[in-house]
């Protein structure tokens, strides 16, 4: 073996000496993005609106690649076929969930001062802000991002109003990562002509710029609803609008990410395993075999009836003319593999939900049997997304609202003043009393908890300062826990002085 290993040592150096290694030279691949971003954003709308008729219009005309034919929805069905296609709703009732469990939770917004709370209340009020917010977080999380603009208009309302624009209506002039203008798209048709009003919002400005359906710029006046319009300079150094993004995106700079952008294709199978699962219903009706003499005739005509796909069935088939044949009605149905099609749907449905929102928050697959503690647990995801968007907005809206307030000094010719908003959101999902007494109890048991916190842990911000002080005193009471002031000693006196005195 020692002979043999050198042999083999002495090949391997030779055939390294020789070996000559050419890198390897680097290739251009081109690749083609199927969709813009503004045929992105249509897409991931189209998916919001769920209407099935749009689907399969919108997928038919973008599939322009392999991949884009092969979906459920750009599928063409053969000659004198027809394919029901339904959609489950899913993308929709996934943002609008989120919505809710986020604005739901919005507790309060603070500004320090108790006149200007009370100013905020009436704008918000006046702009149903919390509504606002809703359908912010529905726009973003379809369109990927959008803006809050900030502008004036007395003759509608005293107060700044305050409107959102989805992303295929916004753009951002970037620099260093950092949003110097934001740019609005406002879409007008007069006679039968498309027009797109341009708003720059920028620190202390805003410009106008009309556009026709050829790109090129025309004069404002050119249509009835930016006559009127003109560039204006304003005091203070911000904008009048506020950007607003979840998730970046990869593909587009400076951009956010739907939060359908990785989940076309899974909703696509979703719907196509509802689709086959209604159609083998479908197909699994009875059908009669009728002979051809046996078939219902028109009264009127006498001609035979078609059959239909629902309340009329059946297959013609020809009278036979043997001897012991018997001219009857013969019934069949196919057996409908349920069980398959409930795991095919309930493997799709978790691909769509990965990763966004747990099953448990749509109520869907919720076992009767589960405890509290089971269904918070089901629950994380969602609780993870909604961290996500809670962190966002606690920096978007203090910003917004102290904008407002700015604005709002402008309506009143003031000078704008600086303001420090804050605003706080409860917590989703928390633990039953009945978890929180048992949790807070062994803590106290083992000695780690007073008795002080216990009870801030046990009613939190449910009772006040004074009712939580009062509640400690009555259990310590009831636990013989009994605070006593020490009794007062006179260090001024001395023994003599006392003793004359009798004491």
């Amino acid at each position: 073996m020692g002979l043999l290993g050198g042999i083999k040592n002495m090949l391997t150096k030779a055939a390294i000496k020789y070996l000559n290694i050419y890198p390897a030279q680097d290739k251009v691949i081109t690749i083609k993005e199927p969709l813009s971003f503004q045929g992105n954003v249509l897409k991931n709308r189209i998916w919001y609106r769920g209407d099935p008729s749009e689907l399969d219009q919108f997928f038919k005309q973008s599939a322009q690649d392999l991949v884009s034919q092969s979906r459920f929805w750009a599928a063409v069905p053969s000659e004198n076929l027809n394919i029901r296609k339904i959609h489950s709703g899913l993308p929709a009732m996934i943002v609008e969930r989120l919505s809710d469990i986020v604005t739901e939770d919005i507790e309060n917004i603070d500004l320090q001062e108790q006149q200007l709370n009370d100013l905020w209340t009436e704008i918000s009020q006046d702009n149903n802000f919390t509504k606002l917010v809703g359908e912010s977080i529905v726009e973003t999380l379809v369109t990927g991002d959008g803006a809050f603009k900030v502008s004036i208009d007395t003759d509608i309302s005293p107060y700044p109003i305050i409107e959102f624009y989805g992303g295929e209506n916004v753009d951002y002039t970037v620099k260093r990562g950092r949003v110097q203008e934001v740019l609005f798209y406002v879409s007008y048709t007069v006679n039968n002509k498309d027009y797109s009003l341009q708003e720059t919002y920028g620190k202390g400005y805003i410009k106008y710029k009309l556009f026709g359906s050829d790109g090129a710029e025309v004069p404002l006046n050119t249509i009835p609803d930016t006559a009127d319009l003109k560039d204006i300079t304003f005091d203070g150094n911000f904008m009048m609008a506020v950007p607003l993004m979840f998730f970046k995106s990869q593909k587009f700079d400076n951009r956010g990410k739907s939060i359908f952008d990785s989940k076309s294709d899974s909703f696509d199978a979703l719907d196509e395993v509802i689709s086959q699962w209604i159609d083998a219903i479908r197909d699994g009706r009875v059908v009669k075999y009728i002979p051809e003499d046996l078939i219902p005739k028109n009264p009127d005509t006498g001609e035979l009836l078609k059959p239909n796909s629902f309340d009329n069935k059946f297959v013609k088939i020809g009278s036979s003319l043997a001897e012991d044949a018997k001219n009857q009605i013969d019934m069949k149905q196919a057996a409908i593999n349920y069980e398959a099609y409930v795991n095919s749907y309930s493997s799709a449905l978790d691909v769509c939900l990965q990763g966004i929102i747990s099953p448990a928050t749509l109520g869907i697959d919720l076992k009767k049997t589960d405890n509290a503690e089971a269904q918070r647990e089901k629950e994380k995801t969602t609780l993870y997304t909604r961290s996500k968007l809670i962190d966002a907005l606690q920096k978007i809206l203090p910003r917004l609202i102290e904008i407002v307030l700015q604005v709002n000094d402008l309506v009143h010719e003031t000078v704008p003043k600086e303001y420090k908003a804050t605003i706080n959101f409860g917590e989703y999902a928390s633990p039953s009393f009945d978890t929180i007494v048992d949790t807070v109890g062994k803590a106290k048991n083992y000695g780690i908890m007073s008795v002080e916190q216990s009870i801030e842990e046990m009613y939190g911000e449910d009772w006040t300062d004074e009712e939580k002080a009062l509640e400690v005193q009555r259990i310590k009471e009831q636990s013989g826990i009994m605070t006593v002031d020490e009794p007062a000693t006179n260090t001024d006196v001395t023994p003599d002085e006392t003793l004359q005195n009798g004491e």
